[in-house]
């Protein structure tokens, strides 16, 4: 489906609570509804997928439903969260044959999303709510503690995710509840800060529309997040983020984008869009529009070439609102001397020419890991498989 419409008309539904809308904004967009079909792939299909000379894919598991967040727990342990039945299952290959011969339910709550691993402790997310659980030697959980209850509404993007940077403090990732619109409540659209058991939060960095990917350099120890951009300015438009996220700092949502983009839709209230883009900080590095960044993960497993080292990978899960579609990737993002270089495609072939003229589509790709081999562990959300992308045999 195409569509031409004029922002004005787009921006209808916010005009109420926008004087600054009641002036005239004709700005033409040309976008897209678009859905490549999707298709099981078959083992034919697996080896048929693209990585870099020296790499190998292959099932770690299958018939998962709806797989999400992948965290793994030092001794190797996989914790994978399923979103829609609400669940949080553990996996493990004791043989040591690159598949997981053991799977448990370990937690049931519903909307069950972020997931993250320290010591002999896992946390988990619902929309509203972070959990911690004991972990037995088995891999079970003891009883979830509750240690917080009052995360914002979901809305468009409910999905939080946990993470633990290298000051021991918890980082909660909130999306806003909307495409993009001055949001009710302070903590939407952030990335927040708290002690690991839920208390002293604090907002750490705004203007995220809904970052669910963050970690830390292994070198460094900045913070780098991949930001999911605006739907609805154009086929090519508004570039994915990746940005180095900082105490204090905001990025841009729902006002601009990108390096200097403005969003016509609206102006934040008492000031103008060229002012709130003086006070956001700019993405570091910009990727093709509508590829919905998901998990995100600095590499420092040791089994990959050097020149792997200090890099990040990304799933891309991609979006409806692109043609040709973008994302249904894995991809790499390049570091040099502590400093992003560029981004560019490690895992593709999940989206394939179609004999009608379309598209084919064999995954969403949204989890990520590293086991403790230094393997990659791929989730496709929509298929139920974990991939295992290991280099050499």
């Amino acid at each position: 489906m195409q569509l031409r419409p004029t922002v004005a008309a787009a921006a209808c539904a916010l005009a109420a609570a926008s004087p600054a809308l009641a002036q005239k904004t004709d700005v033409q967009i040309t976008g897209h509804v678009y859905k490549p079909t999707p298709k099981k792939p078959t083992k034919e299909d697996v080896r048929a997928l693209t990585l870099p000379d020296g790499f190998q894919i292959a099932p770690f598991a299958e018939d998962l439903e709806n797989p999400r967040i992948i965290a793994v727990a030092d001794d190797g342990t996989v914790y994978v969260s399923q979103r829609r039945p609400g669940s949080l299952v553990m996996l493990r290959d004791t043989d040591g044959d690159g598949k997981a011969d053991t799977r448990k339910t370990v937690a049931e709550k519903k909307d069950l999303h972020g997931v993250a691993v320290r010591g002999d402790e896992v946390w988990f997310t619902t929309v509203k709510e972070v959990y911690v659980a004991d972990r037995n030697e088995d891999g079970s959980l003891g009883e979830p503690r509750l240690i917080v209850d009052d995360l914002p509404d979901g809305g468009q993007h409910p999905n939080r995710t946990l993470a633990f940077g290298p000051d021991g403090k918890l980082y909660i990732t909130v999306g806003s509840t909307c495409n993009a619109c001055a949001e009710t409540s302070d903590e939407s659209a952030t990335v927040l800060r708290a002690e690991p058991d839920g208390s002293g939060r604090t907002i750490f960095a705004s203007g995220l529309r809904n970052t669910i990917g963050i970690d830390w350099h292994p070198k460094t120890g900045a913070l780098y997040g991949l930001d999911h951009g605006i739907d609805w300015l154009g086929d090519d438009e508004q570039p994915e983020e990746f940005n180095r996220l900082e105490q204090g700092k905001k990025y841009g949502w729902p006002y601009v984008w990108g390096k200097g983009g403005i969003n016509p839709q609206d102006e934040p209230p008492g000031t103008t869009n060229e002012a709130w883009a003086k006070e956001s900080e700019e993405p570091v590095l910009l990727y093709t529009a509508h590829a919905a960044p998901m998990q995100l993960l600095f590499y420092d497993g040791g089994q990959f070439p050097d020149a792997y080292d200090g890099d990040a990978f990304a799933t891309m899960r991609g979006s409806w609102n692109r043609k040709p579609p973008a994302g249904y990737e894995v991809v790499r993002i390049r570091f040099e001397n502590g400093e992003p270089k560029a981004i560019e495609p490690f895992l593709a072939g999940f989206v394939r020419d179609a004999k009608d003229g379309g598209h084919v589509q064999l995954g969403r790709l949204t989890g990520l890991a590293a086991l403790p081999d230094g393997s990659l562990l791929v989730g496709d959300d929509e298929n139920g498989v974990i991939y295992r992308v290991a280099a050499g045999k």
